[in-house]
């Protein structure tokens, strides 16, 4: 099914957009500093680690990795043993690792709230659906997997 709803990267831009965005317009204090910044590339890195592993996944199985369109696989082996959506917590993770590397209270306080934020919108824009249509397309197999594997981790 073709929808004109914004895919997931578009949510993760403008949470980026929001965090870099406020931490150079209102650098109120810089809280973390070097080197515990470096924490925040750690996250970062297993954030994209996370979505490049997960989309090649996808890739191999020959399946869509777009949240409306019908999958043709169940991906149930690498990072999605240990979390039913992995390129969501990636990205999500990638924004704590950037709020952590900028290192400001604005930038830190985006990095608590907006990585919620983020979730909070990819449960109710995506993943409901999702989980429906997996559901509808995989019915047994994919209850089970539902059973044995966290949404998150």
């Amino acid at each position: 099914m073709k929808t004109n709803r914004p895919e997931p990267p578009a949510y993760l831009f403008v949470c980026l957009l929001l965090g870099v965005g406020l931490h150079f317009v209102v650098p109120i204090v810089q809280l973390v500093r070097f080197p515990y910044r470096l924490g925040g590339i750690l996250l970062l890195g297993v954030g994209i680690w996370l979505n490049i592993w997960a989309d090649n996944l996808f890739k191999k199985a020959e399946t869509t990795v777009k949240p409306f369109e019908e999958s043709s696989a169940l991906i149930v082996e690498g990072p999605f043993r240990a979390s039913r959506h992995p390129m969501y917590l990636g990205m999500a993770l990638a924004l704590l690792g950037v709020g952590l590397l900028l290192g400001s209270l604005v930038a830190l306080l985006v990095a608590l709230l907006v990585p919620f934020a983020f979730i909070a919108a990819m449960e109710i824009a995506f993943i409901k659906h999702e989980e429906r249509a997996l559901e509808t397309t995989f019915g047994e197999e994919y209850n089970r997997y539902r059973r044995q594997v966290r949404r998150w981790l």
